[in-house]
């Protein structure tokens, strides 16, 4: 079924992406459901956005790796999708998300935005949550 956004002179199918942008990609800023907080900011390919929208949790497109990767894969901290939003032009998503484990970054923070800008030099604003280390001894799972 195809949605139309009313007022406009065209049809634009509203249950797609615009994914001619960025080689293919678009944005997707993860956000907390419950505490609002960023968690991190990943890319997608119209396969991971598929593989998304069928599982219910979220699928990055790597750019390093070339290659998908559910995010939680190999350390469990999985992000659920509890909600979809997309920007104006359709280039950008806004996921929220119900995240498991102590966090997703895979530094070790809850939130990969763990540092501020102060006085000309990044400054680390949080504690670690878990230990990468430990977490990721057999496979590590990065961006």
């Amino acid at each position: 079924m195809k949605s139309t956004e009313k007022g406009q002179d065209t049809d634009r199918d509203l249950t797609k992406l615009d994914f001619t942008k960025l080689d293919g990609l678009v944005a997707a800023v993860v956000q907390d459901v419950v505490t609002r907080q960023v968690l991190m900011v990943g890319f997608m390919n119209e396969e991971s956005y598929a593989q998304t929208l069928v599982t219910g949790f979220v699928v990055f497109y790597s750019r390093s790796r070339n290659k998908l990767w559910m995010k939680g894969e190999s350390s469990g901290h999985t992000l659920r999708v509890v909600k979809m939003s997309t920007d104006c032009d359709r280039d950008a998503l806004l996921i929220e998300v119900e995240a498991a484990g102590p966090g997703v970054c895979h530094e070790g923070y809850e939130s990969c935005f763990f540092r501020t800008f102060e006085n000309d030099t990044w400054v680390v604003n949080a504690k670690q949550t878990f230990s990468p280390t430990d977490v990721y001894a057999t496979t590590k799972e990065t961006k």
